[in-house]
């Protein structure tokens, strides 16, 4: 469920018509919902308890949608985050988010952001190698510490996802081989700056179906079993994200909170372990719409071409993986529909929103939504093409607020300049 609705013919976010928006800040731009996000991250969270999953935390996975007012609406209902970065852990930090609550992951973790995430006193760092396992040591050591850690390993199940959000297969750059587990445990044990306290994995993205979890799970729980026998203090188990949201309006629900808790619990609950999940497109995605006006219509022998000024630089999803968004006029219309390619302005053949989409002739000027925006828009944005990034809106009730302003063109240069050759 979103908060996106149609009230006398007219999209609203919230309490506010989107077109109002569009008046006051131009278009393109993303627009977030408040009520959305606080009420997936609530359902979710009361899942997990209703389940019996007292001792738990979700750390929101920042790349899904970094920004900071997107991550502090997070932080007052009691969210950890879910790093890939310093710059990620930066924003984490100034959002509010405390550092107790803050897991690293990411297979290219840099000494320097190493350092800075144990100054900071973060909870874990999710490690991926034995390499990076050795770096961390020698970093901690050096400063007098010692990181607590998450061993991530690679179970080889396939989770039926795209290919380039795949993460739990052998062939993924992610995590440590499953049959290099204990001795990967076992490695931490010899080293001085770093204590293993828990067991990490994520298989993928946008996963509909239960059984690829229920596999996972199953093999947590036996190598679980395997470390204590062999006297590894192990106390956190760390699931990762992944469950799917509805990119098309129309679609089936993806799979039920509930039944995802449920299976959690099923499998772990018993095990004296806190449970630490990281989901983002879950908690983002459907808390955000990307608005974009018309430019014009072109109708041609064998495609017809909607223009808009929102462009693969706002929205890379359908360009990089070939996904699907929900498009529709923000003012609800009845006239007759052709079938259309929404495509941006950008000079590339792959610059499009949607393709073979029915929607009615539009005018210029006239607004469309993208929905399920809010998760990996924003963040994968570019400049191409020398265009300014689009702003971000946070809506609550009836106020909403510019929360990532559109730079000008000579805030897009001022960081470039010419040497004294030129």
């Amino acid at each position: 469920m979103d908060h996106f609705l149609y009230r006398d013919g007219a999209l609203h976010a919230e309490d506010i018509a989107i077109a109002e928006i569009a008046q006051a800040v131009g278009t393109p731009f993303y627009c977030y919902s408040t009520a959305t996000l606080e009420r997936h991250f609530s359902v979710l969270d009361q899942s997990l308890a209703d389940a019996g999953l007292e001792d738990r935390l979700i750390c929101y996975s920042v790349k899904a949608n970094s920004n900071i007012a997107v991550i502090a609406t997070l932080a007052k209902l009691g969210a950890g985050a879910d790093i890939v970065s310093q710059g990620e852990m930066v924003r984490a930090l100034k959002a509010g988010i405390e550092p107790s609550k803050i897991v690293f992951s990411g297979v290219g973790k840099t000494a320097d952001e190493m350092h800075a995430a144990l100054e900071a006193g973060i909870l874990q760092f999710n490690v991926e190698s034995l390499s990076e396992i050795d770096m961390l040591a020698e970093v901690a050591k050096g400063m007098g510490k010692r990181a607590q850690v998450a061993l991530r390993v690679n179970p080889d199940i396939d989770a039926g996802t795209h290919e380039k959000i795949s993460t739990g297969k052998a062939e993924n750059k992610f995590g440590i081989a499953w049959e290099d587990a204990e001795a990967g445990f076992a490695h931490v044990q010899t080293l001085e700056g770093v204590e293993a306290r828990g067991i990490d994995i994520h298989i993928g993205s946008q996963i509909t179906d239960t059984e690829p979890f229920r596999l996972a799970f199953e093999k947590v729980a036996g190598l679980l079993a395997r470390l204590r026998e062999k006297g590894h203090v192990i106390d956190r188990l760390d699931l990762g994200g992944g469950l799917g949201v509805p990119y098309a309006r129309d679609n089936e629900p993806p799979l039920d909170p509930t039944v995802y808790a449920n299976l959690i619990a099923d499998i772990l609950g018993d095990k004296g372990c806190t449970i630490m999940l990281e989901p983002g497109r879950l908690i983002a995605a459907n808390a955000g719409v990307l608005v974009t006006s018309v430019i014009r219509a072109k109708q041609g022998r064998a495609k017809n071409f909607m223009i808009v000024d929102a462009a693969m630089t706002e929205l890379m999803r359908p360009t990089l993986y070939g996904a699907y968004h929900d498009i529709k006029p923000v003012k609800e219309m009845e006239a007759d529909a052709l079938v259309w390619d929404v495509v941006g302005p950008v000079c590339e053949s792959g610059d499009f929103l949607g393709q073979d989409r029915s929607l009615p002739v539009p005018d210029e000027g006239d607004l469309l939504a993208v929905f399920a925006a809010g998760a990996y828009g924003a963040v994968l944005g570019s400049s191409y093409n020398t265009r300014p990034a689009a702003p971000e809106v946070l809506v609550s009730g009836h106020r909403f607020a510019v929360v990532r302003a559109r730079p000008d063109y000579e805030a897009m240069l001022e960081r470039e300049s010419l040497p004294d050759w030129v």
